[in-house]
């Protein structure tokens, strides 16, 4: 399932200063466990301040930690090496990794150098996709579909049974791409958080 732009706006109060300030004071010095993810985005993605609030507080929600660099003081103004070497020093420090795949990220060098970061300090199993595309778009239209083949995605799923009766909740998963036997594996994204 490919998230429709818009499934994460939000109407319930969300405090943005006080992401934006956990943002500001990420580090390794806290000593209250929360699990760490690093959110890649397209900055032009975030003008939908609704759509971004959402995903922060769906992650807040689960009790992780969220570093969002737009969102980070001490990045450079300018986009230079100092801001590579921050964003690389951030993904090697969180616990996993969280690629906001829209159209414009998938097409962004950032967001697929970010990627890359990722995949190569992170094992699969601490990296998800969230793929979004335009309103109106078919699932077959998304431009990110080689990711949804490589990479597990975050979905949301309605409470069901499995044909071996297991029961699941409603809720986000977090979903492997299906195996050479055809067989899916998914992992309520708090339990992956927390792994």
């Amino acid at each position: 399932m490919i998230f429709e732009r818009g499934h994460f706006k939000t109407n319930k109060f969300v405090n943005l200063n006080e992401s934006i300030r956990e943002t500001r004071t990420f580090s390794k010095s806290k000593t209250e466990y929360k699990p760490t993810v690093f959110i890649s985005h397209k900055h032009s993605d975030l003008e939908d301040l609704e759509e971004a609030k959402g995903i922060l507080e769906m992650f807040q929600d689960l009790g992780a930690k969220v570093y969002i660099d737009s969102m980070d003081n001490k990045m450079p103004n300018e986009t230079s090496g100092e801001t590579a070497l921050r964003i690389k020093e951030v993904i090697k420090y969180t616990k996993k990794f969280v690629l906001v795949a829209t159209e414009k990220a998938i097409e962004s060098y950032w967001c697929n150098w970010e990627l890359g970061i990722g995949d190569t300090h992170k094992y699969i199993e601490n990296i998800a996709i969230i793929p979004i595309k335009e309103k109106g778009e078919r699932d077959s239209q998304y431009k990110g579909n080689e990711y949804l083949q490589i990479y597990p995605t975050i979905e949301y799923n309605r409470a069901f049974n499995n044909i071996h009766g297991h029961h699941f909740v409603e809720g986000y998963y977090v979903c492997k791409p299906k195996n050479k036997d055809g067989i899916r594996y998914i992992t309520l994204l708090k339990e992956w958080l927390n792994q």
